[in-house]
């Protein structure tokens, strides 16, 4: 009997050795590269540029994060449609301000949460004492313009059963649109909403600091590669502790 238990304890051992040897984190030092899955159309936390490289708060610290694994950080554009099979297909990473879902959860694992951001409106300056609330917004006669694909899209969908909902494929022009007079609103990311008001005189974040929904920001890692998820996890907590992610986020929030 105590015999039969030594081994079945040997074979538990062996088990737990071979899943830490297969650990994503093993597999991307040996490549000597993070593949990085993003979409490159949210501003300030990933950007695509016209000669194929990408900026972002996402950008530098996944940059940071492979060079203290001692590897290149190898980017992968996608698209929110798209963006959760290319991860599990192409990529060891998935960054670009991405919120944290339980449908995402069903196909990957999350980081620890980076970032609390809920969803808030941007309008015309004009109209933000019109567009407050979800009923303010959910009315006929409102046009509500989102991208696809992604959470901006479904929380439209589910909250807003009167008002028209746009989609507009473009998510880096897609505020010259409610500018234009094309659409009255758009839900986003808090702090998206704060970087574009900036970016885009005439638009205003509306109560970015009191959203309509909570939220969080973190990145997709393979599911089930517990080890790989500590690593990155206390990664992103040393960054946190040091200092580097807040000069991070204050350079990309100006």
């Amino acid at each position: 009997m105590i015999r039969g238990i030594a081994f079945a304890l040997m074979g538990l051992c062996a088990v737990a050795v071979a899943h830490a040897e297969d650990s994503r984190l093993d597999v991307v030092i040996k490549r000597g590269a993070l593949r990085v899955c993003t979409p490159g159309d949210y501003k300030p936390f990933s950007l695509a540029k016209s000669d194929g490289t990408f900026e972002g708060i996402d950008i530098d610290l996944v940059q940071s994060m492979a060079k203290s694994l001692g590897v290149e950080a190898r980017f992968v554009k996608t698209s929110w449609p798209t963006l959760m099979d290319d991860f599990i297909e192409k990529c060891d990473l998935g960054v670009g301000g991405i919120s944290v879902s339980l449908d995402r959860q069903k196909r990957a694992f999350f980081t620890n949460a980076y970032m609390v951001n809920g969803k808030a409106p941007i309008t015309k300056c004009e109209n933000v004492a019109k567009f407050q609330t979800v009923a303010d917004i959910d009315k006929p006669g409102v046009t509500v313009i989102e991208n696809p694909g992604g959470s901006n899209e479904r929380f439209a969908r589910a909250s807003f059963k009167n008002a028209k909902i746009v989609i507009f494929n473009d998510n880096t022009t897609i505020f010259d649109e409610i500018l234009k007079g094309n659409a009255d609103v758009m839900i986003s990311e808090s702090v998206e909403t704060i970087v574009q008001a900036k970016l885009r005189p005439g638009l205003c974040a509306v109560n970015p600091d009191r959203p309509l929904q909570y939220g969080e920001m973190a990145y997709l890692i393979p599911r089930g590669d517990a080890t790989f998820k500590a690593w990155v996890d206390q990664w992103l907590h040393l960054a946190k502790a040091t200092g580097d992610y807040d000069r991070t986020l204050a350079a990309w929030m100006k």
